[in-house]
């Protein structure tokens, strides 16, 4: 069973690779499977999102529908998911490993520590906090922190890696070239991305994914044991399970199973096994010299230790929960919301946004001309690591709605392409002091050349003005229509003022708000 286990952990973990690569532009408008599968299956989100919505959102009915299968595995077989499925903790578990321990050591990290009970506590934060309209989920859900951590650090590295050596070997090592141009060929046609993906933040979101990792050196499993909070929604279902660790006689205290269980669930006799810890790794079965140990169907045992949490704990749990909700929502950002924060098309309006999107990073990695990119505080600490259109960066592709084909949750709608061509998402202002038409007299086309629509949103105003040497020269001056700019940021994006280029987006006419529209 513990080798079937491993089989089944890879099988999920490279499921998850390949649908994370998959989640890429590919040449077509359709993505037909993204990573956000993983999302349908997190009983966390679906809970998170019903309380934050006060109901069952539109888009959750087939989301809630599996997430409720994994609800009722756990209670069948336990905390199964995190040690068969979960990809995350698939890294764990493989790092947990990598440093060797003397048994004495192995046996107290491996033993149960009462900071694990501060998992449950991080839970009931965010459970109180999506209640009263924060959804702070996504920063913790382990999905969440994973297809983040891949999509804008872990895969923007990798292929810059990858590109950097082969063309390193090219330039270089000719005598190679043979046998890398046909493995180069491969990786681009199955792995790299489109285009070399650069981000905002890249280095804090991987700084924060190599920390949980190394957290493994100091006790096994760290994040799962201490601080996962999908773990312990999943370990409260399973003090309830059926299928359970039982015990027979003739334990001659080896302590192997402690040593080896990555989840610190004491399997060493029935009055200390903890099923609401035991990831049913067979670790604890599979070491017994005395074969002493099987999991087995049973009713749940009154006399198993609980949850390590007292009331009181609870209860300052849910007070926090609910006194970082004023904290959060006070910040200047929402008396004065900053014009240059674009969102996708499709997005819900603001607030709404705010309480869905779980910060996954799926559309950063679709995004075909690399323009979203993770926030920090321009959204306020609530909206840390949602996506933001920067224009500056890239531009939204007229023809594209694949943000929206990959988000899990209905943050950002799914559009038709006919409604993704009539969806504002900001409105391009011309700088007169740096446009070259406007400050110098220089003919100059560019935004009108690259804008996307079918009738032109930027348009010119033809102007005789007086050179240098005193002749008259006719001046083709842009202006910007408000009623046919979408604000895909094109035109800032190509504009040849660099650095700060003389037209730009901001967020007022955007569809999705109807107290932005501009009054003509």
């Amino acid at each position: 069973m513990r080798n079937l286990r491993r089989i089944v952990q890879i099988g999920f973990f490279l499921l998850f690779v390949w649908l994370l690569i998959r989640t890429e532009y590919a040449g077509k408008n359709e993505i037909p499977y993204p990573v956000k599968i993983f999302f349908d299956f997190d009983p966390l989100i679906s809970l998170a999102n019903i309380l934050a919505f006060k109901g069952i959102p539109p888009l959750f009915p087939k989301v809630m529908a599996l997430s409720l299968i994994v609800v009722g595995i756990t209670l069948l077989f336990g905390r199964v998911f995190c040690g068969w499925v979960c990809p995350l903790g698939a890294i764990n578990n493989f790092f947990s490993y990598l440093k060797k321990r003397k048994l004495t050591e192995a046996v107290f990290l491996s033993s149960y520590h009462r900071g694990q009970r501060v998992k449950y506590l991080i839970l009931v934060i965010l459970l109180v906090a999506s209640f009263f309209g924060l959804q702070l989920t996504g920063f913790l859900d382990p999905f969440s922190l994973l297809i983040r951590s891949a999509a804008v650090s872990i895969n923007p590295a990798v292929n810059y890696l990858i590109r950097g050596v082969f063309d390193a070997v090219y330039s270089g090592v000719p005598l190679l070239t043979p046998i890398s141009e046909p493995i180069y060929s491969f990786l681009q046609d199955h792995y790299l991305s489109f285009n070399q993906p650069y981000f905002q933040w890249s280095f804090l979101i991987g700084a924060i994914f190599i920390l949980i990792i190394l957290l493994n050196l100091v006790r096994p499993r760290f994040w799962c044991r201490y601080l996962c909070p999908l773990g312990a929604l999943l370990g409260i279902l399973s003090r309830y399970s059926l299928f359970r660790l039982k015990f027979a006689s003739g334990c001659v205290d080896c302590n192997l199973c402690v040593a080896l269980c990555p989840a610190a669930a004491e399997p060493k006799g029935e009055d200390a096994w903890r099923s609401s810890e035991c990831f049913v790794c067979y670790n604890c079965v599979a070491s017994c010299p005395e074969k002493v140990l099987s999991f087995r169907f049973s009713l749940p045992r009154r006399r198993e230790p609980g949850l390590d949490l007292s009331r009181r704990e609870l209860i300052y749990s849910a007070v926090a929960g609910l006194g970082i909700v004023p904290l959060v929502k006070v910040g200047a950002t929402y008396k004065k919301p900053n014009p240059t924060l674009l969102r996708p098309p499709g997005a819900l309006i603001e607030e709404e946004f705010l309480k869905r999107c779980i910060r996954c990073g799926e559309c950063m990695k679709v995004c075909l001309n690399n323009a979203l990119h993770p926030t920090l505080f321009e959204a306020g600490l609530e909206g840390m690591f949602t996506p933001r259109l920067i224009p500056k960066l890239g531009y939204c592709e007229y023809y594209c709605t694949l943000c929206g084909q990959v988000c899990p949750t209905g943050a950002i709608r799914e559009l038709t392409m006919e409604e993704k061509t009539k969806t504002k998402i900001g409105l391009a202002i011309i700088d007169k002091s740096r446009c070259l038409p406007h400050a110098f007299g220089v003919n100059c086309v560019v935004c009108e050349e690259v804008c996307p629509t079918p009738k032109k949103a930027i348009w010119f105003e033809e102007d005789e003005v007086i050179d240098r040497e005193g002749k008259k020269v006719v001046v083709k001056k842009p202006h910007v229509d408000p009623e046919l700019c979408v604000g895909c940021g094109i035109c800032e994006y190509k504009c040849p003022v660099v650095e700060k280029p003389a037209i730009f987006v901001i967020n007022m006419n955007e569809s999705r708000d109807p107290d932005k529209q501009l009054l003509l």
